[in-house]
């Protein structure tokens, strides 16, 4: 999954839910997800995540670059969150264009207000935060290393880090004392 997330494609470089899924249907046993996205429409973003939850086998996801904004939301539908140790996860709250009157600008932030808690169910269920700890990291716009995200339960592990101790630990059993 790598560009922006949005309903429809418009330049052929887009993660799609119509395209996500032809992907998915093709899929055979326990599937990997490789996210690198600023993320994009959180509707669209809804609908991959459920593709995901309702996969029925494993699904891992791994972060290579960054999970963004809904990108972010489609991370959290993995069983098992891998992020690379120069990755990045990115939460914030909802955003939109509104034009209109006042009435209409009071619906825009009701809406974003609901938008906002289906964000925070897939972020509680997955980090078992508190929903106003969750609420106070999307209003703050934060950003979480690899090793801040699997600390707040937003990530399950960061890759290539057992192999590295291993390396490491290979190096010095290697080294001969004098």
């Amino acid at each position: 999954m790598n560009g922006v997330i949005a309903a429809e494609s418009w330049w052929g470089d887009e993660v799609t839910p119509a395209l996500f899924k032809s992907e998915l249907q093709s899929a055979v046993g326990d599937i990997t997800v490789w996210i690198n996205s600023s993320g994009g429409d959180v509707f669209a973003a809804a609908q991959i995540y459920n593709m995901l939850r309702e996969y029925k086998n494993k699904v891992t996801v791994k972060i290579d670059g960054v999970a963004a904004s809904s990108a972010s939301v489609i991370a959290m539908s993995g069983d098992e969150i891998l992020m690379s140790p120069v990755s990045y996860m990115i939460i914030h709250n909802p955003a939109t264009i509104a034009i209109g009157d006042s009435a209409e600008m009071l619906r825009a932030k009701s809406t974003l207000d609901e938008i906002k808690e289906g964000i925070v169910n897939a972020y509680e269920i997955k980090t078992g935060l508190q929903r106003s700890e969750i609420s106070k990291l999307m209003n703050e716009e934060s950003c979480f290393n690899a090793k801040k995200a699997v600390e707040l339960g937003f990530a399950d592990g960061v890759l290539y880090s057992e192999n590295n101790l291993n390396s490491y630990q290979n190096r010095l059993d290697k080294i001969k004392y004098i």
